[in-house]
C-alpha cells in the first residue's frame, strides 16, 4: 500500500475511533432516558442521527452531539415528561436561534475572557473525569481492564483508535462473561413519532428545565467548544464560530423536537475526546449519525438493550482519560500564575456547583486580575 492510501486508512480509523470517543456522556444519559416511560428509542436516536448527519455536512470537522445534560438529568429523576422535554427543546432552540440572528452571542462571546474559557474547560473536564473514574468504580473489571488497555495502546502507533477497540472488545467480553443483558432484537422499521406540547408544557419546561440549560449550553457548548475548536481548526476559526454553534444548535433542537428527539447540543468535552482518539474531519460525526440513524429506525424501543451491551465501565474509561486530557491542557501550564489562579477558580466553581456559576465567577475572578494589573500599569495579558 502507497503512503498516501496508507494516510487515508489511517485516518478513517481515527475518525471511527473519535466517533465512539464521546460515548462516556452520551451512553448513560440516552439510556436513563430511555428507561423513562414514554421516550421512545425511534424518535430519540434518530433525532441524534439527523443532527449528527447535518453537523458533519456543514461544520466538516468532528463537532460533537451530546444531549443537554440539566435536561436529561431531569428527565431521568422524573421531573419532566416527554411532552415538557419536548418543549424545553422548543424553547431552548427557539431562544439560541434569536440569539444568533441577533448577533447577541457574538458579542457575548467577545466579552468572555480566554482564561475563563480556559477554566471552564478545566472544570468541564475534570467533571467528566470524575464521571468516568465513578463509571470504572461501578464497574471494575471492564473498566479497569478498558483503561489498562488504553495506556497499553499508548505506547503504541495505533493509538488513536484506542476508544474505538476499547468499545468493541469490551462488548464481545461483556456478551462472552454472560453478565450482559438479556434481549431478543427484532429489525425492523420505526418511525419517529410526531407530537406537540400543550401550553402547560412550555409553562413547566421554561420555569424547570430550559433556563437552566440555556446558561450550560452558551457557556460550554457554544463559547467553550468554538473557542477550542478554533485552536484546534484555525483555518475554519470562522465557521465554528460562536454564532454559528448557536445557529445550527436553535434551528435543529426547533426542528427535531416535535419527532421526539431529545433537546441536543455541542459539547467542549466532546470535541476534545474525539480529537484526542483521532478523529480531524468529517467522519466522527458521520459514523456518529448513521449508527444513531441505524438504531433509531431499525430497532425502535429495542435499541435501548443493544446500547446496554456496552459495558459502562469501559465507557468510563475512555472518558476518564478525554476528561483528564481536557483539564490540564498543555496550554494551563503556559500562561501566568495569575491566569492560573482565575482558570482554577473558575473551574472549581463548575465542579463544586455548576458551569453557569463557574462562568460568572470566573468573570469575577479575572475582573479583579484586570484591575489588579492596571493598577500597577502592566500588562493584563494572559
Amino acid at each position: 500500500m502507497d503512503r498516501s492510501k496508507s494516510q487515508k486508512v489511517t485516518g478513517w480509523l481515527g475518525e471511527l475511533s473519535g466517533s465512539v470517543a464521546d460515548f462516556g456522556t452520551f451512553l448513560p444519559l440516552v439510556i436513563g432516558v430511555l428507561a423513562i416511560q414514554g421516550f421512545d428509542g425511534a424518535g430519540v436516536l434518530t433525532g441524534f442521527g439527523l443532527f449528527a448527519l447535518i453537523v458533519a455536512l456543514v461544520y466538516r470537522r468532528p463537532i460533537p452531539i451530546q444531549p443537554m445534560k440539566a435536561v436529561a438529568a431531569l428527565i431521568i429523576v422524573g421531573a419532566l415528561t416527554p411532552a415538557q422535554a419536548m418543549a424545553s427543546g422548543v424553547i431552548i432552540g427557539g431562544v439560541l436561534l434569536i440569539l444568533a440572528l441577533s448577533g447577541v452571542v457574538s458579542r457575548i462571546a467577545r466579552l468572555v475572557p480566554m482564561s475563563v474559557i480556559m477554566g471552564i474547560q478545566f472544570g468541564v473536564g475534570a467533571q467528566l473525569a470524575l464521571l468516568g473514574g465513578q463509571l470504572v468504580f461501578d464497574q471494575p473489571l471492564f473498566g479497569g481492564a478498558a483503561l489498562a488497555l488504553l495506556l497499553l495502546l499508548f505506547l503504541t502507533p495505533y493509538r488513536h483508535l484506542g476508544s474505538f477497540v476499547v468499545v468493541v472488545t469490551a462488548a464481545m467480553a461483556f456478551l462472552l462473561s454472560g453478565d450482559a443483558p438479556q434481549a431478543s432484537f427484532g429489525l425492523g422499521l420505526h418511525l419517529p413519532a410526531v407530537a406537540f406540547p400543550a401550553l402547560s408544557d412550555f409553562q413547566v419546561a421554561l420555569t424547570t428545565a430550559a433556563l437552566p440549560q440555556l446558561a450550560l449550553t452558551l457557556s460550554n457548548a457554544v463559547l467553550a467548544t468554538s473557542a477550542i475548536a478554533g485552536d484546534y481548526f484555525p483555518e475554519d476559526k470562522a465557521r465554528l464560530s460562536p454564532r454559528n454553534l448557536s445557529l445550527s444548535t436553535g434551528v435543529l433542537n426547533l426542528v427535531l423536537a416535535p419527532f421526539g428527539a431529545l433537546p441536543m447540543c455541542h459539547g467542549s468535552g466532546g470535541l476534545i475526546a474525539q480529537y484526542r482518539f483521532g478523529a480531524r474531519v468529517w467522519g466522527a460525526p458521520l459514523l456518529f449519525g448513521v449508527f444513531c440513524l441505524g438504531l433509531g429506525l431499525g430497532f425502535g424501543p429495542q435499541a435501548r438493550d443493544i446500547l446496554m451491551l456496552i459495558p459502562i465501565g469501559a465507557v468510563g474509561a475512555i472518558l476518564a482519560v478525554a476528561g483528564a486530557e481536557m483539564a490540564f491542557h498543555r496550554k494551563v501550564f503556559q500562561v501566568k500564575p495569575s491566569c492560573r489562579v482565575v482558570i482554577l477558580v473558575t473551574g472549581l466553581a463548575c465542579v463544586g456547583i455548576n458551569v453557569a456559576v463557574g462562568l460568572l465567577i470566573g468573570l469575577a475572578a479575572e475582573g479583579l486580575r484586570t484591575l489588579y494589573y492596571r493598577r500597577r500599569g502592566e500588562s493584563t495579558g494572559i
